[in-house]
Order: C-alpha cells, then sequence, then structure tokens
C-alpha cells in the first residue's frame, strides 16, 4: 500500500516529496509506505480544515445532517472490518482477536457519537426574579454548547483505529473540523479511515490527516487557527504538546501514560486474579497505557500469586498476529524492544527478581518480540514500579493491610485505571473508592462501555475520552441572553 496525505479532500504527496516505509513489527517486512509530511503540509491541513469550519460547510450542518452523514462513515467502516482488523494487526501487531475487538470498538464509539450529535445539550433559564417595582421585563437566558473550531488529534501506535476514531467522531458531531496525525508506526489504518469519509461525502476540509513526524505535530498543535488539541501518548510528549499548545492558550485533552495498580486482597479467588494480570501483562504486549502492570498482593497470598501468575503467562503464546492461535504479538519496534529489555536489566541489577525471566525473542527469526516478565523484591519507590515501561512487564509488590495497598497504589505520578480483587464485595468497593484513578473495576467487572467517560488524574492527563463527558470536551459553552 502507498498512501498520500488526505487534505482538502484531495490526496497528495508531502511536500518535500518523501515517504516512509511501514513495517511489521512482527515479521519485519514493509507492508506499504505513507507520505512523510513536513510542517508546511500541516499548515495546509490546518487552513482546509479552518476553511471548512468558518464557511459552514459542516458546522452550519443541522444537526441530523451532520448525524446522516457520520452514519454513511460508519456503513462505509462497517462495510471494511475485515480490512481494517488486518491493518491493525500488519502495522501494529496486535493479535487478531484484540484487533477485532478494537475495530468493533471504535465503531460503536462512532454509533454512540451519531446518537449525541443530535442530542439536546443546551439550557434555557427564565428571567430571573423581578425586584419589587422593578418594570416587567421579558427576558431569557440560552447556555449553549458550540463547536470548538478546527481539532487536531495526535494518535498512537497502539490500537490505531480505536484510538482515533472516538476522538474524530466526537468532534464531528459536534460540528468541529479535524486534522488527524497518526503515528509514524502506523498511518494506514487512519489513512483508510480517511478514505472512508471520503467516501462517505463527508465533506472536503472536514476531515483531513497528515502523516509524518514530531515536526507535523509541532507544526499542528502550534497554530494559532487550531481551538483544540486531543492527544494520546506518553505523559512526557504530553507535557510538550501542552507546552506547545500553551503559546496560544489553546485547550488540550490529554489522555496519557499509567502505571495502574491491581491490588489483590488476602480473601481474593486467586484464579481469578491471575487471569487479569496476565491478560494485563499480555494484552498489546504490554502497550497498553491503562493496563495493570503493578500487582499488589496480600502478603498471605504473595507466593501463590505470584505462582499463578507465572503458570497463566507459561501459556502465553508469542507469534504471528494473524494467527488466531497467538496472544502474545510483537513489541512495536526495535528500539521499543531493547528498551524494554534494558529496564528489565537495570531492574535485575537492582535486585530484582524474575520469577517469570523473559527477554528480546524472535519468531521464526524474525519479529520485535519480547517474552513476559515478573518482577518481584522491590519496592513501590523503584524506577520500574514508577514509571511506566510499555511493554509485558508486571511488578509484584506485597502488602500488608487494605491502609498500605491504598497508599501504594495512590504512590503513583500517575492515575489512568485500577482494580481490586476480593470476595469481599463490599471490602472491594471501599477500597476501589479510595483509589485516586479515573476508572477502576472490581472483580473483573470492567466492560466495554461507551457511555463511560475515560481519562485520568495527574500525569494520566486532561479531560475525558467517550461518553457524554468526552463529546462536551469538543464544545465551547456560550451563553445567550434577551
Amino acid at each position: 500500500m502507498e498512501r498520500g496525505l488526505y487534505v482538502d479532500g484531495q490526496w497528495r504527496a508531502a511536500a518535500g516529496g518523501a515517504s516512509a516505509d511501514v513495517v511489521n513489527p512482527a515479521t519485519e517486512a514493509v507492508i506499504g509506505s505513507a507520505a512523510d509530511g513536513t510542517a508546511a503540509d500541516a499548515t495546509d491541513a490546518v487552513a482546509a480544515a479552518h476553511r471548512a469550519f468558518h464557511d459552514g460547510r459542516w458546522s452550519g450542518l443541522t444537526p441530523a445532517e451532520r448525524a446522516a452523514a457520520l452514519r454513511r462513515l460508519h456503513r462505509t467502516l462497517s462495510d471494511r472490518v475485515e480490512d481494517h482488523v488486518a491493518l491493525s494487526i500488519a502495522e501494529s501487531g496486535a493479535p487478531r482477536g484484540q484487533s477485532a475487538a478494537f475495530v468493533a470498538s471504535g465503531l460503536a464509539h462512532l454509533e454512540y457519537a451519531i446518537g449525541a450529535a443530535t442530542a439536546d445539550h443546551d439550557r434555557m433559564l427564565p428571567s430571573p426574579p423581578r425586584a419589587a417595582g422593578a418594570p416587567p421585563r421579558v427576558s431569557a437566558s440560552l447556555v449553549r454548547r458550540v463547536p470548538a473550531g478546527v481539532v487536531v488529534a495526535v494518535t498512537p501506535f497502539n490500537a490505531p483505529l480505536l484510538l482515533t476514531l472516538p476522538k474524530v467522531a466526537a468532534a464531528l458531531a459536534m460540528g468541529n473540523t479535524v486534522v488527524v496525525k497518526p503515528s509514524p508506526y502506523t498511518p494506514l489504518e487512519i489513512l483508510a479511515l480517511a478514505e472512508a469519509a471520503d467516501e462517505a461525502g463527508i465533506p472536503p476540509g472536514v476531515l483531513n490527516v497528515v502523516t509524518g513526524g514530531a515536526d507535523v505535530g509541532a507544526a499542528l498543535v502550534g497554530d494559532p487557527r487550531v481551538g483544540l488539541v486531543t492527544f494520546t501518548g506518553s505523559d512526557t510528549v504530553g507535557a510538550k504538546v501542552m507546552a506547545q499548545a500553551a503559546g496560544n492558550i489553546t485547550r488540550v485533552v490529554l489522555e496519557l501514560g499509567g502505571k495502574s495498580a491491581l491490588v489483590v486482597r488476602a480473601d481474593a479467588d486467586l484464579a481469578l486474579a491471575s487471569r487479569i494480570g496476565a491478560v494485563n501483562t499480555t494484552t498489546l504486549a504490554g502497550q497498553g497505557c491503562a493496563l495493570l502492570t503493578r500487582h499488589l498482593v496480600h502478603r498471605d497470598v504473595f507466593a501463590d500469586y505470584v505462582a499463578a501468575l507465572t503458570d497463566r503467562l507459561a501459556a502465553a503464546v508469542p507469534g504471528d498476529p494473524a494467527d488466531a492461535r497467538t496472544t502474545l504479538g510483537p513489541l512495536i519496534s526495535a528500539a521499543h524492544r531493547d528498551r524494554v529489555a534494558s529496564l528489565v536489566r537495570d531492574a535485575r541489577r537492582r535486585g530484582a527478581k524474575a520469577a517469570v525471566d523473559g527477554g528480546p525473542a524472535t519468531v521464526d527469526g524474525k519479529g520485535f518480540f519480547h517474552e513476559p516478565v515478573v518482577l518481584t523484591g522491590l519496592g513501590n519507590d523503584d524506577p520500574v514500579a514508577r514509571h511506566e515501561i510499555f511493554g509485558p512487564v508486571a511488578v509484584v509488590i506485597p502488602f500488608g493491610s487494605d491502609d498500605e495497598a491504598v497508599t501504594l497504589a495512590n504512590d503513583s505520578p500517575y492515575g489512568l485505571a485500577g482494580a481490586v480483587v476480593s470476595a469481599d464485595r463490599v471490602a472491594a468497593v471501599a477500597v476501589a473508592e479510595r483509589l485516586r484513578a479515573g476508572r477502576i473495576s472490581v472483580n473483573d467487572g470492567a466492560a466495554a462501555d461507551v457511555r463511560l467517560p475515560f481519562g485520568g488524574f495527574g500525569r494520566s492527563g486532561i479531560g475525558r475520552e467517550f461518553g457524554p463527558e468526552g463529546v462536551l470536551e469538543y464544545t465551547e459553552v456560550q451563553t445567550l441572553q434577551w
């Protein structure tokens, strides 16, 4: 596949004429290329989105008309589900089952946004009480939700469609225009989204996709015509995005990293707890911001939990992500695989014990794989317990009481997700309510629900995605009085 930029309803080459290969991280084969955009291309895309917003070709439509256009996009994407699953497998390395779930979830968020497009988000207020002796006056106030304007969406490599389509859907539903910059590792699925939008009749300039590196992102985020920046990625890059946007006082929605805690109480079902722990270690090969990578386990069951987790991870099946039997895919690049391996080696030098001692690996001599790792013997202050590794690495730390578990869980710069496993549901909920994180599950209670907002505390981000809160992030509040 060879793809150009999608700007103002047209496919075009990058200003510099360059392109970049897209590599399958499981096979190391080049599967396509995408235009290597420039800052000039970013400027053109923002200009196109700015024109499309202000001339009313999208913002001027009625909510019902926008919803109808988004339904056409939903039908177009639904007709190509298998194509998107295949692209996810090939460019991100997510196993088939995970890729299929991510694509389905992305479509579910689009469907939710279609409903939100025609929902009533405004409030009408009657005249305030008239003071004694004041002349009568007929007046009212309307608190409106109006589009933010041009939205720039900078999205990551893991689950490309799932982490892009909800942003695009919510922004478009509320009348904004959008410029997307996908990860250079995984541009093809987002360019296919642009192709679907074009075929669905989304007007030119309403959705634009500019591929490229950090210079493209900086040009987009720093453009004064942008009304809102939404970014998903690491907290380090998120801080840079926030700084770039600050020059123009541009609003940001940041969904950043996590070092989320799985709290396993002494009465926990260890079969359930170890299954949750193993799934969170191997899903996306650990490359997920909300994965539970700090396992806080009561001392009374610590050894049994580690043994159960070890057995679970021994059953992980690394391999071709296109094979339905594969449960552990590759990391996104050789450089990232080497980074994960280096962090594990450094932890071992500091005294960590590896209950599961995985390392860099290949399948049939190819791929950027890393086997699962379970580290014990470290405190909550160790770098691998405090920083996001973004690999199949779990850190298991003991605790002695619920109070200690809560203290350890909350002693983190992050606050994206968390979970509590316990036979005592009341006690588990009591612990969950004390955790400082955006989304908490009890006994594997987390279920896919597009109505639920998602986001974090602290360095895990600003604002929310999904649900009504996520949709309204793409609006400004305006008050009309008469």
